[in-house]
């Protein structure tokens, strides 16, 4: 399932990036916890070059607690990196964020080198509600629908300390169909990008091989997590329809309010503390994807090569 989103807005958001990360000492993207790298926007590393960069992973109170320590891990090996968890109990965000910043650029300090800092992140990463924390007001809207944020805005965490907001931004092309699959199901991707059943048996794909348990104790399955493991993907969305009454008229299932169901759970937490990619898995995912790419390419460097040889032919050159 290839899965892509980068409407208009999009475009205007990257050339805003581009523009703004002249003047930027530090960047901060926010993550979701429950998928760290799928979440990571790649097009940032083009767009903001050698600036440090603190990875937020978001929503920490919704992911598995035994592989998030090992995706901070992952992060904070890397140079000019940092990496920490938050989530909606922290009550002194403000003060970690800055603090973070200030390790990665000890030099900006006082109003004469004040810390400049940019704020980016997947849509509905929680980006939003966390300015309102900052502001202390009201600031961003906020809602369970990506793309609703749409204008820049900058919030001041200390006098010497400005922060700047921006939408929520994807890539043009997410080459790793597990990335979009992950993005779709978290809500991330815009509802006319996806078909909400494909991307709910995706992730029950997964959920049943990681956490069956969970899933049983939600839908009231009344099933070993092995015997879960087991089912076909189909088999298992029809048993949630089943259990949660998603039928029509004549007994025939309802799988698009069943699959409507699992992705509202999902991203309400409400089937448990889960994440859906470890940092071996993701990298895995990303060399196949590499090794498509480099098929795909060499395709159509043969196809070009066709090409101009009817050309040639066509004009009356050699063959």
């Amino acid at each position: 399932m290839s899965i892509q989103w980068f409407p208009g807005h999009m475009h205007l958001t990257r050339k805003a990036i581009a523009e703004r990360i002249k003047d930027i000492d530090v960047v901060i993207e926010l993550l979701d916890a429950r998928l760290p790298a799928s979440s990571a926007n790649p097009l940032l590393a083009e767009l903001t070059g050698n600036r440090p960069s603190l990875k937020v992973l978001n929503k920490q109170d919704l992911a598995d607690p035994g592989r998030t320590p090992a995706w901070l891990d992952w992060y904070n090996a890397r140079e000019g990196t940092r990496a920490i968890g938050l989530d909606a109990s922290d009550r002194a965000p403000a003060r970690r964020l800055v603090e973070a910043c200030r390790q990665l650029a000890p030099n900006r300090r006082g109003m004469s080198r004040p810390m400049r800092v940019l704020i980016v992140g997947v849509p509905n990463v929680g980006k939003s509600t966390l300015i309102n924390t900052l502001s202390a007001k009201r600031e961003a809207r906020t809602g369970d629908e990506a793309g609703i944020t749409k204008q820049e805005q900058r919030i001041v965490l200390e006098d010497d300390f400005y922060l700047w907001d921006t939408p929520g931004m994807l890539w043009p092309r997410i080459v790793v169909p597990q990335s979009g699959e992950r993005l779709a199901a978290s809500g991330a991707v815009g509802r006319n990008a996806y078909d909400d059943e494909e991307v709910a048996l995706a992730l029950l794909g997964y959920l049943k091989q990681h956490y069956g348990a969970p899933l049983d104790a939600r839908y009231r399955l009344g099933l070993a997590p092995t015997e879960i493991a087991a089912l076909h993907d189909d088999e298992l969305l029809e048993r949630i329809a089943r259990k949660r009454g998603a039928v029509m008229s004549g007994g025939r299932l309802n799988l698009q309010k069943a699959a409507e169901i699992v992705l509202v759970d999902f991203r309400a937490g409400a089937i448990g503390r889960l994440t859906l990619e470890t940092p071996e898995e993701y990298a895995a995912w990303e060399q196949e994807a590499a090794r498509r790419e480099q098929e795909r390419a060499a395709r159509k460097a043969e196809q070009r090569k066709r090409d101009d040889r009817r050309a040639r032919l066509r004009d009356g050159g050699e063959g």
